[in-house]
């Protein structure tokens, strides 16, 4: 990592039974040059952060082991929910890709 790519970097998730909403993520602050250990963030946490303008951004280890970049995370309102998604889909669930699960 040579650049910040966000305020906040999600590594893994995890889910409801229905697999529908994200009950809370493993969040890690963006360094600039390093990538801190993890803490969980419930989902409202992190909707609440994203609007107040804090950035997201999904990280998985690469074969080298080191920090990847993934894709934005935002904040959607569909039918009236708030939901996190990668996509642009407007589908009624949460989705951030294929993170890691915990």
């Amino acid at each position: 990592m040579a650049d910040k790519w966000a305020d906040y970097l999600i590594s893994q998730v995890q889910y409801n039974q229905a697999e529908t909403h994200i009950v809370k993520v493993l969040s890690h602050n963006d360094n600039g040059d390093s990538v801190s250990g993890g803490t969980e963030l419930t989902r409202s946490t992190v909707i609440i952060r994203l609007g107040e303008g804090s950035t997201f951004v999904t990280i998985t280890k690469n074969l080298e082991g080191k920090w990847a970049r993934g894709a934005q995370v935002r904040a959607v309102t569909i039918g009236g929910e708030k939901y996190i998604r990668t996509d642009a889909d407007s589908i009624k669930r949460d989705n951030l890709g294929s993170l890691p699960r915990f």
